[in-house]
């Protein structure tokens, strides 16, 4: 296992557009003293020793386990339109001139590789700077080498990939996902259950790059390439970055049900004008988030196991494209609870806040704790990370962790192990 982190790190976006480009910027003014990457868990988190009462200490994250510098990490990825990041950083308006201007030279010189895109999987774009090729199979050969080409041309040592592109429209695994050799087979011929999310990740396992789902499209999230991630000895993670409402829902229902309240419902509404926003305006795209966002209730509520106080509950999401908000999402949600007796309470949440903001810190994490993971040979899903996302990935029967704090425990326990497997390598040697 090679804990200490090798040479630089090549962390490749399919999709760069606004997520990326905040993540990419961010990092280029952070390394410089510029910025600084808040909400990060791994530049500012810290790790408890875990053990209870007066004599539990905390470690910094960077201090416990041997995460790639920022100064190690060069960027590329894969975009449906020619522009650079700093074109697409503008374009996308998440940060000021002000910031992009003290990176501008260096934003500009990341240039996207042309994208696999096949536009029936995401209707409200039209993609220009795309690949052609006669199959999938060919799609996924092409993306392949442009991983090799990448690593060769930055010097890296090695990569890794997040997903985040746009959301593509609802697909459910059929039999083409159930092996990898019926994956392989659909590929070559072309089965409409494959969408461009699935050839990035089956390019990426193929290269053995760890790689983390960031949208709630299928991509590695199907038997086929969890085999192809064991058999590879590849990390994996997903799905749909946990970034506004859904988080703000995974910190109050623990509370609520922590403390037994009950719920009768639970209506959530977004407004959002980027272009994430643009493209979940089409029903079939909206149906992906939708599923992805639906699923968090039910698993802190448990209601089988609390009929009395959650059987009934009525839960809605909606999310509507505002154009004149851009990345500025505002979320607004309505909780009827009950308590004792069975009296009605309410709570109003409005919550305003810059998408790409809060999801730039969860790719960077994402990037640097897949790194680790594969490094010290934890690979397959990584249910640890499960902290990041709407709709974690896990292995086995049951339902997904939701509960943030759990998750947050979850991680931390894991790193503290990985801590420990590096002292005692270190000490063996």
């Amino acid at each position: 296992m090679n804990f200490a982190p090798p040479g630089k790190l090549a962390v490749l976006f399919p999709g760069m557009g606004a997520v990326a480009t905040t993540t990419i910027a961010g990092v280029m003014l952070a390394r410089r003293g510029l910025g600084a990457p808040i909400g990060s868990f791994a530049e500012y988190g810290v790790v408890d020793d875990g053990v209870r009462g007066g004599g539990s200490s905390t470690t910094k994250t960077r201090d416990l386990v041997p995460l790639a510098g920022l100064d190690q990490l060069v960027f590329g990825g894969w975009d449906i339109f020619e522009d650079d990041a700093l074109a697409a950083a503008r374009h996308a308006d998440v940060l000021t001139e002000k910031h992009l201007d003290l990176v501008a030279p260096e934003l500009a010189a990341v240039r996207p590789m042309k994208a696999v895109f096949y536009p029936e999987y995401v209707k409200r774009l039209h993609g220009t700077w795309v690949k052609e090729g006669a199959t999938k199979a060919d799609m996924v050969e092409q993306l392949r080498q442009d991983i090799r080409t990448f690593i060769k041309e930055q010097g890296a040592d090695r990569a890794v990939a997040v997903w985040t592109g746009s959301t593509e429209t609802y697909i459910e695994p059929t039999a083409v996902h159930a092996t990898v050799k019926s994956f392989e087979k659909g590929l070559l011929a072309n089965d409409p259950a494959i969408s461009a999310a699935q050839l990035y990740a089956w390019a990426c396992l193929k290269e053995r790059v760890p790689y983390a789902n960031g949208s709630p499209n299928l991509g590695v999230e199907f038997p086929a390439a969890q085999e192809l991630a064991h058999d590879l000895g590849v990390a994996i993670a997903g799905k749909d970055f946990k970034t506004g409402q859904t988080l703000m829902k995974t910190v109050i229902a623990p509370g609520l049900r922590a403390r037994n309240l009950g719920v009768r419902g639970w209506y959530s509404t977004n407004i959002l004008g980027n272009r994430d926003g643009e493209v979940l305006d089409d029903p079939e795209s909206f149906k992906s988030k939708e599923v992805s966002k639906l699923g968090v209730l039910d698993s802190i509520f448990e209601p089988e196991n609390a009929p009395d106080l959650y059987g009934n509950m009525a839960h809605k999401v909606r999310i509507d494209y505002y154009p004149p908000r851009g990345d500025q999402k505002e979320g607004w949600d309505n909780i009827d609870f009950f308590g004792w007796l069975g009296y009605n309470m309410q709570m109003k949440i409005d919550l305003l806040c810059r998408d790409s903001i809060l999801a730039a810190p969860i790719v960077l994490d994402l990037a640097l704790f897949l790194d680790l993971a594969q490094r010290s040979g934890q690979t397959g899903t990584q249910e640890w990370l499960s902290f990041y996302f709407k709709s974690p990935m896990h292995d086995g029967a049951g339902r997904p962790v939701h509960d943030l704090f759990a998750q947050l425990d979850r991680m931390k326990a894991t790193l503290r192990s990985l801590s420990r497997v590096r002292a005692l390598a270190s000490a063996a040697e």
